[in-house]
């Protein structure tokens, strides 16, 4: 698993799939209910491109990208990384999986209070293989005058900013974003995504960003509408909108 990521002068060829699922499932237990958050998702994520995942809460969208990102197990279906099955690795191995190909931007910032901005992306270039020095990750977020300051003296969207650069410093093939504007107005929102698009830009990470606002589809190379656990639509967007073009 110890694959290093292309520089940015040699991006990974579009439309070559990355990431696999075959008829994924996830049943919960709930005492003798059963609830089916996943019903056979076949899904391919192909390199370089940046994916919107569009469905109300419950439509099975988190359970998704927590599995193919390495968090959570099926009950059924596989899932492949390029040549490695994900589905019959080991805990550890899924762990180095995590570790060295995936970034994660959540709504919560989970930064380390204590820790300036510098400290809290540094935890992650510490155990990556390639990583990018904090202080270069924290300027491509716009940051680069903030690297000393703590979480307490950032804004909402300074801080998600900061979490982005945590995830991409390690220079994963995979950045996964579970709803990242939801705790922040739409102006400071906005900022978010468009540091999204110019790191899948200029990196090439295949990004896939959940969301139940309509409105961030438009950003998308493709947009995956779930509900009741399944893909229920998939749309390709011929030309990729600009964030400032967007309104919600």
């Amino acid at each position: 698993m110890d694959r290093r990521h292309a520089p940015a002068e040699t991006l990974p060829d579009p439309g070559s799939a990355i990431l696999r699922a075959r008829g994924l499932s996830k049943v919960y237990h709930m005492g003798a209910v059963e609830v089916h958050a996943l019903r056979e998702v076949d899904l391919d994520l192909r390199a370089a491109e940046l994916v919107v995942l569009l469905g109300a809460s419950g439509s099975g969208k988190s359970t998704l990208l927590n599995i193919l990102g390495g968090l959570d197990r099926p009950t059924g279906g596989q899932v492949f990384y390029r040549d490695t099955e994900l589905t019959e690795l080991d805990d550890d191995d899924l762990t180095d999986y995590r570790r060295s190909h995936v970034g994660f931007v959540f709504q919560a910032y989970n930064l380390i209070p204590s820790l300036t901005a510098r400290e809290n992306v540094a935890l992650i270039t510490e155990i990556s293989r390639t990583p990018m020095d904090p202080a270069e990750a924290l300027g491509m977020v716009g940051l680069g005058d903030r690297v000393d300051h703590f979480p307490a003296q950032l804004s909402g969207g300074e801080q998600q900013r900061v979490a982005i650069a945590r995830a991409v410093a390690k220079r994963p093939d995979l950045l996964f974003c579970d709803e990242p504007t939801g705790a922040l107005d739409v102006e400071t929102g906005k900022k978010v995504l468009a540091v999204l698009d110019q790191v899948n830009r200029e990196t090439g990470t295949t990004t896939a960003i959940i969301t139940h606002n309509a409105a961030i589809a438009r950003m998308a190379d493709r947009v995956l509408h779930m509900s009741s656990g399944q893909i229920s639509q998939e749309v390709v967007n011929q030309t990729r909108a600009s964030v400032e073009e967007m309104e919600w």
